[in-house]
């Protein structure tokens, strides 16, 4: 299970680069500050159906979790996203550290 978390860990670090440069390169293209959000991910890969997550979420959820917080969350950097949610993964599957060794605290 460490295996797969770590993997997934470091697939989200590369993207997070990967988003990383893709966004100082259009950003010195255009001569401003643009980057790519976590709706525009979620919207290149879900397509039609990100369209219906907004009613979905509010029918079957609360309605006051889609406006406040998710389109909010929406908003975020998906690069600072990937980047975080890929190094909290790798922290999490860390080696535990050897119990081996001589104690020097009395």
């Amino acid at each position: 299970m460490r295996f797969l978390v770590r993997l997934v860990g470091y697939l989200l670090v590369a993207a997070g680069f990967i988003i990383l440069v893709i966004d100082g390169a259009r950003s010195i293209a255009n001569a401003l500050l643009r980057f790519t959000t976590v709706g525009d991910v979620l919207a290149a890969l879900l397509h039609e159906r990100y369209r219906l997550l907004g009613p979905m979420i509010e029918r079957d959820i609360h309605p006051l979790l889609w406006d406040p917080v998710v389109l909010s969350a929406m908003q975020a950097p998906a690069a600072l996203v990937a980047l975080l949610v890929g190094f909290a993964l790798l922290w999490l599957a860390r080696p535990p550290e050897p119990r081996i060794g001589i104690v020097t605290r009395r």
